[in-house]
């Protein structure tokens, strides 16, 4: 049984946010996709609470890079698809991916469970400063010297990752409203593992008259999720990621993780840099919104550190 500890006894369902990187390494191997699919429904039985559903998270900087690669590769012949597309895209693809897996994860542990992708547009702000600071890294890592080829060929903004190499980057403005949160919250509280804001949600802007239109940007799923958790009361808030828990000195001789954190400590670390932007940082941020907003925990950890983490010998565990 999972530790309770982990999360309130009550409030809404479970959020749990999943990175794009940790599904669908740079190598884009199909095959281990599904391998890491897999792994992942695994990890959510053991953290899909008895009395109510989840809600679930996923990142797309890899693949969202991926199609940009396809659509730049192809532009003489098709036109190149807009980001807030691309987007919806790879939520139709991961969604499908993780469903499947989890509904056969879910029947492979004797427990009947409906899995709902949906669709999810997430506004944002298109006058917001990030519109003009691209932060979101997307597409594989690249060596330094060809990242520098391609970034002046191609007009990329691109952001070197310590100890993997130099990723593109693209406008990352915050979330303000998540489209359609009722229904995801209603499917959710019956019970069902909800898939929702793929990739950050799609980013559209408000426009005249109540309508609604595409921006130029990749939203960055931790703070989606996030705003959802704190939009549906989440009695917990879980970020799975690629490393077991957030390090002091990440990438030095001298790192070390942190098993716990105030907000107080939490704010400390990022303005003393030691989480960066478009790596760890809106980690920390997410958790720190959540967190300040409900008054409950939230946890960041890896898929393999779950059991870890619940015996609390692995995770940042992120408190009031």
């Amino acid at each position: 049984m999972p530790d309770r500890r982990l999360w309130a006894s009550h409030g809404g369902p479970l959020v749990v946010a999943f990175g794009g990187n940790a599904l669908l390494p740079d190598a884009g191997d199909p095959g281990r996709a599904e391998r890491n699919a897999a792994a992942f429904a695994a990890a959510l039985t053991v953290l899909l609470p008895e009395d109510t559903g989840v809600v679930l998270v996923h990142g797309n900087g890899p693949q969202v890079g991926r199609g940009l690669l396809r659509a730049e590769a192809a532009h003489h012949e098709v036109p190149v698809d807009p980001l807030d597309v691309l987007v919806a895209e790879t939520q139709g693809s991961i969604g499908y991916l993780l469903a499947r897996s989890i509904g056969d994860a879910m029947r492979g542990a004797g427990r009947e469970v409906a899995v709902a992708p949906i669709v999810t547009q997430v506004v944002v702000d298109p006058e917001n400063p990030a519109m003009t600071r691209p932060t979101k890294p997307v597409g594989p890592f690249y060596p330094i010297e060809k990242a520098a080829t391609l970034a002046a060929a191609r007009g990329w903004e691109t952001v070197e990752v310590p100890g993997r190499g130099v990723r593109r980057v693209v406008p990352s403005p915050p979330p303000l409203e998540v489209i359609g949160i009722g229904a995801i919250l209603d499917a959710a509280r019956s019970g069902a593992i909800v898939i929702a804001g793929g990739g950050g949600g799609i980013p559209v802007a408000h426009g005249p008259n109540g309508t609604t239109y595409g921006v130029e940007a990749v939203i960055d799923k931790d703070r989606t999720g996030a705003l959802i958790a704190t939009s549906i009361d989440a009695r917990g808030f879980v970020i799975l990621t690629e490393v077991d828990a957030a390090y002091l000195g990440f990438g030095t001789a001298e790192q070390r993780p942190l098993l716990s954190l105030t907000v107080d400590e939490a704010h400390q670390y990022l303005d003393a840099g030691e989480f960066p932007e478009g790596s760890m940082g809106p980690k920390i941020e997410a958790c720190i919104a959540y967190v300040s907003a409900t008054g409950r925990g939230a946890l960041i950890t890896s898929v393999e550190g779950i059991d870890r983490a619940i015996a609390g010998t692995a995770g940042t565990r992120v408190g009031p």
